[in-house]
């Protein structure tokens, strides 16, 4: 390991299982805490030795436990306020151990070390550290009165007080490392100089200079100014950006202008180094741009009180996360990502209800209204924006069906893009604000194809859709129904059909009839081709109740505009007496480019009127956004 990334790589890995050790060690937080940063901004200053080692994690351990040790050893064992129960009885039971009784139980238990490394590593030969674990962990045991069996378990728990710190950005600590290498050097040339001024300049006492023993009158002009160092947990920007102030960040009262609600107030406003960084609903990682040089995320909260109790219960959120990127390009990446995120959510049973174009605001920027319906049933609106290099996004929740103010959301955007667009790496500030509706964004390694997040829900079933993989269609269309018999292989009108694909999609572990079911298929032909290819679904359909007996067809949807076509039925045909298959099916094109979905319910699982429509309109959509 080489490079920034394999350094970073490392660094995100190992720190928590470092800081789970020292804190363990100490049983004191800020120590812990501490010594891990150093041991990792060492690790950085020697990283070409350390890289070449079998495990870096092995060679920063040992600093990192020495730099904890180092720090507590001023202190009585820590016993910090507040800690769980059993959080406390475990830290108890380690203060009850000797220093070497504490580093070999926690490298057998929390550091998974062989017998001869850890052995090795605190000094002993492989029989007396057999024998220190075991009477460590015997001690251990009596203390905390519980099985030794259990010793592991117990150990790993402390992570709950652990899993709370906020980490710097690996950027952030290799800077301290880099600026700790160049102060090595700085030491060594002074020192190289010193020393020849000791062998035969110093008796010369060039202009007025004479000894002393007050250090701090003592300067080097020429050397540079050593970096201030970050705060511990904090973001840090690069040499050449702003600061992203808090005051950059929208009011709880801009929230109260343009959202429904009163009482709207700031719950939180972090850095997004804590925990998971999944702050907000469908985010896929805690920061769209990977080399983000900083960012904010505000949490909005309006709490309400319930009909039947005093207890106040948050009805309605909302949460702003800004980003600054190094460059433009950067932040153009960024804000594609936080669309993608939205536009394929898979969290949950969320569906994208639709998606606009907001103008005016920035840069560039848009909006998505999703629902999610898990129970409860939540109303999301988005609004991402990019101005110069932040990337902004506003997000609010409500409860219920209903959709929030979609022009107040926009406007809200704006209010975020108009704190940050004059800052050094603003780009476009707000202006008269528009919204104009536009396609899904593409997303997923299909498409051209529906995903889970364009799926509305069905009656009686309150698990997610997933979607298969998209295979190449070698045979039957899973989409065809017995009107049709659409098939997308072969020849039309002289022209094969290409790039032809399906995709079923499933509710698992819903226990489903058999016959329910969701697939699309999707292809290319030339353009006149492809309109020949829906006349023939058009007129099989069109004449399915004369050749098939007992079935019939209404049709609920039928529209052309150039090269672009939708048509939908609902299909009926009685199979036997007492059996009636029905089917929702859908044939479109745009241009060349061909889909068929079709959707089979049964009397208790069904859509709701008019959501198969929309479902087409929107594989359309897929259609026509692809690349």
């Amino acid at each position: 390991m080489k490079d920034p990334e394999d350094f970073d790589a490392f660094y995100k890995d190992a720190r928590e299982r470092l800081l789970l050790q020292a804190y363990a060690l100490t049983g004191d937080l800020p120590a812990a805490r501490s010594s891990v940063r150093d041991g990792f901004v060492l690790a950085w200053h020697h990283w070409r030795k350390v890289s070449r080692t079998p495990s870096a994690e092995a060679w920063v351990r040992p600093h990192v436990w020495q730099h904890a040790h180092r720090r507590h050893t001023a202190r009585v064992w820590h016993r910090e306020k507040g800690l769980d129960p059993e959080v406390q009885a475990t830290l108890e039971a380690l203060g009850h151990l000797s220093t070497t009784q504490r580093r070999v139980l926690l490298l057998a238990h929390l550091a998974s070390t062989s017998m001869p490394e850890l052995a090795r590593e605190v000094g002993m030969t492989d029989e007396a550290a057999a024998r220190e674990l075991q009477h460590a962990t015997a001690q251990f045991s009596l203390h905390r009165q519980a099985p030794s069996t259990q010793t592991s378990l117990l150990l790993r728990r402390l992570a709950t007080v652990t899993d709370e710190v906020r980490w710097p950005r690996a950027s952030i600590v290799r800077r301290a490392g880099t600026a700790r290498r160049r102060t090595h050097t700085l030491v060594g040339a002074v020192a190289a100089v010193a020393a020849v001024g000791i062998s035969g300049t110093l008796l010369t006492e060039p202009a007025g200079l004479r000894p002393t023993l007050d250090r701090a009158a003592v300067s080097t002009p020429s050397a540079p100014p050593s970096p201030t160092a970050p705060s511990e947990g904090a973001l840090a920007p690069a040499p050449d950006a702003e600061p992203l102030p808090e005051s950059a960040m929208v009011p709880a009262s801009a929230i109260a202008e343009q959202v429904p609600g009163q009482g709207w107030k700031v719950v939180d406003t972090t850095d997004n180094t804590a925990g998971d960084g999944l702050l907000m609903p469908c985010r896929a990682s805690r920061y769209a741009d990977p080399q983000v040089v900083d960012a904010l995320v505000r949490e909005f909260s309006v709490a309400t009180a319930p009909d039947n109790g005093p207890k106040a219960e948050a009805k309605r959120v909302a949460w702003q996360a800004t980003e600054v990127s190094r460059s433009r390009k950067a932040a153009k990446a960024g804000f594609r990502t936080v669309e993608g995120w939205y536009a394929g959510c898979t969290e949950g049973r969320t569906q994208l209800l639709s998606t606009r174009t907001v103008q005016g605001v920035g840069d560039e920027a848009a909006q998505m209204v999703l629902r999610d319906w898990a129970d409860p049933v939540h109303t999301y609106v988005l609004g991402v924006a990019r101005t110069g290099r932040y990337v902004t996004t506003t997000l609010t929740s409500v409860l219920g069906n209903g959709v929030e103010n979609a022009p107040g959301n926009a406007e809200l955007l704006g209010s975020a893009v108009d704190a940050l667009c004059e800052l050094a790496p603003g780009g476009s500030c707000t202006g008269k604000v528009r919204l104009t509706p536009r396609d899904a964004e593409p997303v997923g390694d299909a498409p051209r194809l529906l995903v889970e997040t364009d799926l509305p829900p069905v009656s009686t079933v309150d698990r997610p859709w997933v979607a298969t993989r998209a295979t190449q269609v070698r045979g039957a269309n899973p989409a065809a129904t017995r009107c049709d018999q659409t098939s997308f292989t072969g020849k039309v009108g002289g022209r094969a059909v290409r790039e032809a694909a399906t995709r079923t999609y499933l509710v698992p572990g819903a226990k489903l009839p058999v016959e329910f079911g969701l697939s699309e298929t999707i292809g290319t032909l030339p353009a006149r081709q492809a309109g020949t290819f829906v006349d023939a679904v058009r007129r099989k359909v069109a004449s399915c109740e004369d050749r098939e007996l007992g079935s019939e067809v209404v049709s609920t949807l039928s529209r052309s505009n150039g090269d672009t076509e939708l048509h939908a039925w609902r299909v009926s045909i009685e199979v036997s007496d007492d059996t009636v298959v029905r089917y929702d099916m859908a044939v479109g094109r745009v241009g060349g480019r061909l889909m068929q979905v079709s959707f089979v319910p049964t009397p208790q699982v069904q859509m709701a009127d008019g959501a198969f429509a929309a479902l087409a309109e929107r594989a359309l959509e897929r259609l026509r956004s692809a690349p």
